[in-house]
């Protein structure tokens, strides 16, 4: 496994620890803005490894892609990567 991968694995499971951690928190009706701070935790690691993996795609794949000099594959590569962007930014 790549090392980039193991730290985004890493940081998927410190979210969802941390979201275990949210889910008791809200049961045992716990302070609102102790909640809202944890769950802002969660999206920033989350937010961490979208960036890092669409920063891996563009290094790798894309290159790879760009060197193989497959317009068709590049093309495509660019729609996706755009589409990507697009998304995040309405959220």
């Amino acid at each position: 496994m790549k090392k980039e991968h193991e730290k985004a694995l890493i940081a998927l499971k410190k979210a969802r620890s941390s979201l275990d951690k949210i889910i008791t928190m809200i049961e045992k009706n716990q302070y609102c803005i102790k909640v809202i701070q944890q769950n802002l935790a969660v999206i920033g690691l989350i937010k961490w490894v979208n960036l890092a993996l669409l920063e891996w795609h563009l290094w790798c794949c894309f290159v790879d892609a760009v060197k193989s000099n497959d317009k068709k594959r590049m093309n495509e590569m660019i729609n996706e990567i755009l589409t990507i962007v697009k998304t995040a930014q309405n959220k």
